[in-house]
């Protein structure tokens, strides 16, 4: 039992780990020069979301909306933003920590380290009080290297990092290595001689100084364990737009990952109720290479949408994701073996409700295949359309508009609208058209990694009132502010303060453009505008609710056919 709720938690972990608010990417350079009324976010980032996500009383009328109690509730977002985003980061770290305590790296240490604690002690009052030093320790070394990452790098910089081609093939690669390396092919250390020189100041220091280099020491040795998951954790934490970020994640692993070693010092009835280490502990590393391996794919398919390779397709993902999770329900009931995997004469009980996990989670995933939304997996997957076959076409209502709209429009060589959808890629153009047909605009700030952007497309534009809006009665334009292989002619290159960069690009130009004219440079951001570009209600962001969405537009809607007559 002991061992089926550790399992528990790693899989669950993992996969909260992956979700869609685990992979936001910004697309802004350091901007700490601007006016003090601009605030930016990262793209795809709960916190742009929870932003923006705030629909003001002024923006909907009442006979839109059920309840004004929801509305109150979803302005009280705003106010806590920050708090929120840095909670989040937090709870995410503590995750990683206990999946980390779980690896065969760390978890047998426990009893030895508790042991040596109390034998050097001589008591145990000393003995706890060394332990709490210890813990304390591991804590300082993981959060001043969450610290050191933001003042080499700078959030800005890694958030601009987070979004580029190269940084996500580079992880993919990264998360390739590791889960190989869980696979049992080889094993990543860090240089012996930094591990030595670490282990020879904790035996040669006394008191609290050999304490910290032992702990030092288990963050080196470990490193094959954790390395993983804290270069992931750090790509999460970075793209937040906050610059204690990394350094809250860090203290959320660090403290997940010594709070053990510490319980156990203090009582020693919790450490002999762990389970004791056996061939379950290669398990579930096994299982985390499976669950890495999965997720390196994510990286890969952002570099496919920056660089436009245009082969990293939705179904050959999908396809991938069932395959992989298809072999981890082979490798836990025995049908599957590596080269350092014990026997095993018969399935347990907890093997056999993971396999049924793991080969159910794949059966999900094959309606994907033809096109159905695979919700789960929206913001992680490519977009839907980049599928080749969907069954059953479009489920995002009728296409009024569809006759009038032009064959080819601007970029559309490169930018493609969300399955179903019609939409301009260059403002001018999108503009022109609504003059034609007499309609407001909605504008789209989108990014090719923003995560929740994908999530409102694939879970709220499919909703048939949402979709019947955004098609019939709005001229959609997408502003892709990271597209960097659309060039701007030279009429429309400037220098931007606030990019602190030319805007010689398409998605530096449509940034730029967000920042200055509706203080704003988060992800999704939506603008339902006249032609003169004024916004007719207050611009909002995310909101996953189809039907507050729905009134939303409608009340954008509302307000232009109210100024037309």
């Amino acid at each position: 039992m002991k061992k089926l709720i550790l399992m528990f938690i790693l899989v669950f972990g993992a996969f909260l780990l992956q979700s869609g608010q685990s992979f936001a990417y910004s697309q802004q350079q350091d901007t700490t020069a601007v006016a003090d009324d601009l605030q930016f976010t990262e793209i795809g980032s709960p916190a742009d979301s929870a932003a923006n996500a705030v629909v003001k009383e002024d923006t909907l009328k009442k006979d839109t909306v059920k309840s004004a109690t929801t509305v109150a509730a979803t302005q009280d977002l705003s106010s806590s933003d920050q708090e929120k985003t840095l909670w989040q980061t937090f709870i995410q770290g503590l995750v990683g920590g206990f999946i980390a305590f779980l690896m065969p790296c760390i978890f047998p240490m426990v009893p030895l380290t508790v042991s040596y604690f109390t034998k050097r002690a001589g008591s145990k009052a000393k003995g706890i009080g060394q332990a709490l030093i210890y813990g304390a320790s591991i804590i300082i070394i993981y959060v001043a290297f969450g610290l050191f990452i933001t003042l080499v790098f700078g959030s800005a910089k890694l958030n601009e990092l987070s979004s580029s081609g190269t940084f996500n093939f580079a992880f993919f690669i990264l998360l390739v290595v590791f889960a190989v390396s869980f696979f049992g092919a080889f094993e990543i250390n860090l240089p012996s001689s930094i591990v030595n020189k670490i282990d020879q100041k904790a035996d040669n220091s006394k008191g609290l100084g050999g304490i910290f280099f032992m702990a030092a020491s288990l963050a080196l040795v470990s490193f094959s364990c954790t390395g993983p998951i804290i270069g992931t954790l750090l790509v999460q934490a970075s793209s937040k737009g906050e610059i204690l970020a990394p350094a809250i994640g860090m203290l959320g692993f660090a403290l997940a990952l010594a709070l053990p070693f510490t319980l156990s010092a203090i009582f020693p009835g919790f450490l002999n109720s762990m389970p004791k280490s056996g061939g379950w502990l290669n398990s579930l590393k096994v299982c985390l290479g499976f669950l890495e391996l999965a997720l390196a794919l994510k990286f890969l398919s952002a570099a496919d949408l920056v660089w436009h390779w245009d082969w990293f397709d939705r179904e050959i993902f999908l396809v991938l994701w069932i395959v992989i999770f298809a072999l981890m329900g082979m490798y836990i009931i025995g049908k599957l073996k590596f080269s350092h995997d014990s026997d095993l004469p018969y399935v347990t009980v907890p093997r056999l409700f993971f396999a049924i996990f793991s080969f159910s989670f794949a059966m999900y995933l094959v309606p994907g295949l033809w096109g159905a939304p695979v919700n789960i997996l929206s913001g992680i997957a490519p977009p839907l359309n980049t599928q080749d076959f969907i069954l059953g076409g479009s489920a995002a209502g009728s296409t009024e508009s569809s006759s009038s709209f032009p064959a080819t429009v601007k970029y559309n060589d490169v930018l493609h609208p969300p399955h179903g959808f019609n939409a301009f890629f260059d403002l001018d153009e999108g503009m022109a058209y609504a003059k034609k047909v007499n309609k407001p605009v909605l504008i789209d700030f989108t990014g090719h990694a923003c995560v929740n952007c994908r999530k409102m497309e694939d879970k709220v534009w499919i909703d048939p009132e949402v979709g019947h809006l955004i098609k019939d009665e709005f001229v959609l334009v997408q502003l892709y502010v990271d597209e960097r292989s659309v060039k701007m002619p030279a009429d429309k290159v400037h220098y931007s303060k606030i990019l602190r960069s030319t805007t010689d690009d398409l998605g530096r130009w449509n940034g730029d453009f967000q920042a200055t004219k509706y203080n704003s440079n988060s992800q999704p951001f939506y603008v339902m505008a006249g032609q003169d570009l004024v916004p007719l209600v207050s611009p909002q962001g995310a909101i996953f609710d189809a039907k507050l969405y729905a009134a939303y537009l409608q009340s954008g809607l509302d307000k232009f056919k109210a100024s037309k007559k």
